[in-house]
């Protein structure tokens, strides 16, 4: 099949869980003997046509002049491109900026299917318009969408409920992580299981003050490393807000998934914060690397996680998990969450599923 993957920045990774998402997706379909092809922002650091046998499209992004809105320009003109391409799928990943111009997604022998994302208008950083804005566009995923992909059981009865579609449920994948080098933990001047940290977007929603507010009252004031990038408005607030604390580091965005690994598997705890949204990445990656995670509590992160993992909703749950919790007498949870990955979230696993839905789909197009 001829398959096109729209609605990322491109690959290989150098921003979030779609684009890691897509990189994993894309070479994994090309491996399976699929003609795939990644649409580019023009600004990505990668400039090649060609990324392990996927085609990359680079097309124009003003988003660096206009901000927002080039997001939007962006969208269009990888979609404008697609209507030339004969594809015969189409993925487009979630519905922030595409949606309105979904009428002019290629229906000729083309079949779209579209990954419904998380709640993007339930995210507390947008203002009450910007929130009806992006309810308007996750309808417009459901009409102009030939089928739809949940990421998450909770995603899938969503859409069940509010628009009565049949969603496949297919979630994010991971690799296996089990060969460890401590010598990448000397740039950041930390021991072995002597650290926590956490990895995320510096968003709100993610909880990364409520997390911070923790490891700052906690008595054990081991380093705890906060991995992402920051050079936002957000990220200067939490940096200013917590540079009394020599402890808490903020380190910027590790893209190296080597490097990421072994920060994780040597980590004492793993806070993951992440409140909307489905199965998130880097939750699958923390269980993949061994980690002891302490995640906010809520349906989508505990569906994954299950008992097998510390949960916090207030800063004294925090404080007192990094008070009381060492991973050496946890390691069973450990344990019973990396054999989850190995048994229902691999990566084979995962592409398998994404390449059976293609075929069904393609097979039953009108």
């Amino acid at each position: 099949m001829k398959i096109g993957i729209i609605g990322t920045r491109g690959i290989p990774n150098y921003y979030g869980g779609f684009e890691q998402f897509a990189e994993y997706l894309a070479k994994g379909l090309v491996q399976r003997g699929h003609d795939t092809t990644v649409y580019n922002s023009h600004l990505h650091p990668y400039q090649k046509s060609e990324w392990n046998g996927v085609k990359l499209v680079h097309c124009q992004d003003p988003e660096d002049k206009w901000g927002t809105v080039g997001q939007f320009v962006y969208d269009l003109n990888c979609i404008l491109d697609s209507r030339s391409r004969s594809f015969d799928i189409i993925l487009q990943l979630g519905y922030t900026s595409s949606t309105i111009w979904g009428w002019l997604l290629p229906r000729k022998n083309c079949v779209i299917t579209t990954n419904m994302d998380g709640l993007e208008w339930s995210r507390s950083k947008y203002s009450k318009p910007v929130q009806w804005f992006l309810r308007q566009a996750e309808y417009l995923a459901t009409v102009f969408s030939d089928h739809w992909i949940s990421d998450s059981i909770g995603i899938q009865d969503y859409l069940t409920k509010k628009y009565n579609i049949p969603s496949t449920y297919i979630p994010y994948g991971a690799h296996p992580f089990s060969s460890p080098d401590g010598n990448d933990l000397k740039a950041y001047d930390v021991e072995k299981y002597s650290y926590n940290m956490l990895v995320a977007r510096f968003e709100p929603e993610n909880n990364i003050d409520t997390i911070l507010e923790g490891a700052a009252a906690a008595a054990v004031k081991t380093p705890f490393l906060v991995v992402g990038k920051h050079a936002t408005k957000y990220g200067e607030y939490l940096k200013n807000k917590f540079k009394s604390h020599s402890h808490i580091r903020f380190v910027g965005g590790v893209y190296d998934i080597k490097v990421l690994n072994n920060l994780r598997y040597y980590s004492n705890l793993y806070f993951h914060g992440h409140s909307v949204g489905g199965t998130n990445p880097s939750l699958l990656e923390a269980m993949a690397s061994q980690a002891l995670i302490c995640a906010n509590q809520n349906l989508f992160n505990s569906a994954i996680l299950e008992k097998d993992a510390f949960y916090f909703s207030t800063v004294k749950d925090v404080s007192t998990t990094i008070d009381e919790i060492k991973k050496e007498d946890h390691i069973h949870l450990v344990q019973n969450n990396f054999g989850k990955i190995q048994q229902i979230y691999e990566w084979d696993n995962i592409i398998d599923q994404y390449e059976n839905h293609f075929k069904t789909i393609y097979s039953t197009r009108k």
